[in-house]
């Protein structure tokens, strides 16, 4: 079976590239959206992340990717509690998709069969310390963005139906991708993303090409392309298991947590969330650049993507909204 294509490869994005590091690095920052063109390695990207990433430990038999015995769920039939690693999830979900399948129903054929109530687990399941993917998150319907909202803020799935009283870890990296001119995200789905970044279909030729060339080497020789960026691959890999270990010793003066605030006062951006994003952002790009403390540096390079989607006004127009985060920060960080 083929190998996503490398992450280490994908050609420019350094923004797409950076912000899915710093979900990888810490998955509290809140996951990342990004919009923009389509074809330019939004999808490719997010699965690239995940084969770069180390394995996890799991429990074999557990649907929702139980990292110890103890934290399997009540209502799941495990007879395989051996631990064994396996790659980061990556689960899809699709526009289409219904409210059971995500969340998890009744087992129909048990209960026709054997008569009994037994649970059949859905999509936030399987997703449960990985990512989950939706492409076009703008067309997402309601009712499911009301559920997603409900599962990120708790890191619970809850299911209560058809005389079943479900619960589990739902914890994953939500990434959504999407075209602005397809319609905007409701403002309650798009303030729980921790970074937003726009990508866009690069203008330079000799860009172009080398993107080209990369995608033609993949799809001739898939197995000689993922090896050639091996190493490279391992060497980001070695620096995301770093930062995670380091993270908790980078710390924040007390200047730092004024500028956060004095930032998104500036910008006028509602609630609290925006300050506690940028923080953590920061402090993970710190981590990962091997830094014991956060700088305004690192706030520069990642109050663009933690702030540009919680202004007030046209959160997703980048003509608007970025190029007033980038002014406003230069003038508070001057």
């Amino acid at each position: 079976m083929t190998g996503p294509f490398p992450f280490s490869a994908i050609v420019g994005q350094e923004d797409m590239k950076l912000a899915m590091i710093l979900t990888a690095i810490d998955p509290g920052i809140g996951g990342v959206l990004v919009f923009g063109d389509r074809g330019t390695g939004k999808s490719t990207a997010v699965r690239g992340l995940a084969a770069l990433l180390p394995p996890i430990s799991a429990v074999a038999g557990c649907p929702v990717n139980s990292a110890h015995e103890g934290d399997i769920p009540e209502w799941a039939q495990v007879s395989d509690t051996a631990i064994i690693e396996k790659p980061t999830p990556v689960i899809d979900l699709p526009l289409g998709a219904t409210e059971d399948r995500v969340v998890g129903a009744l087992d129909i054929e048990k209960a026709l069969t054997r008569g009994e109530k037994a649970f059949e687990p859905g999509l936030l399941a399987r997703a449960n310390r990985g990512y989950l993917y939706i492409d076009e998150v703008n067309l997402l319907e309601d009712h499911l963005v009301d559920l997603l909202l409900d599962v990120a803020q708790s890191g619970l799935n809850v299911v209560e139906r058809e005389g079943l009283s479900i619960r589990h870890a739902a914890r994953f990296v939500l990434v959504g991708s999407g075209n602005p001119e397809e319609g905007e995200l409701r403002p309650q789905l798009l303030d729980r993303f921790g970074l937003s970044v726009d990508v866009t279909s690069p203008k330079d030729i000799d860009t172009r090409i080398t993107v080209i060339r990369r995608r033609d080497s993949y799809d001739r020789d898939p197995g000689g392309f993922l090896t050639e960026w091996r190493s490279t691959d391992m060497e980001l890999r070695a620096r995301i298991v770093s930062a995670r270990a380091g993270l908790g010793h980078v710390e924040a003066g007390e200047p730092i947590l004024r500028d956060c605030a004095e930032l998104c006062v500036a910008l006028g951006s509602d609630g609290l969330r925006g300050e506690l994003t940028l923080l953590r952002a920061a402090r993970a790009l710190a981590a990962f650049d091997g830094d014991r403390i956060v700088t305004r540096d690192h706030l520069r390079r990642v109050a663009p993507a933690a702030l540009r989607h919680r202004l007030r006004r046209d959160p997703l127009d980048e003509a608007g909204s970025t190029t007033r985060v980038t002014r406003v920060v230069e003038e508070v960080l001057a």
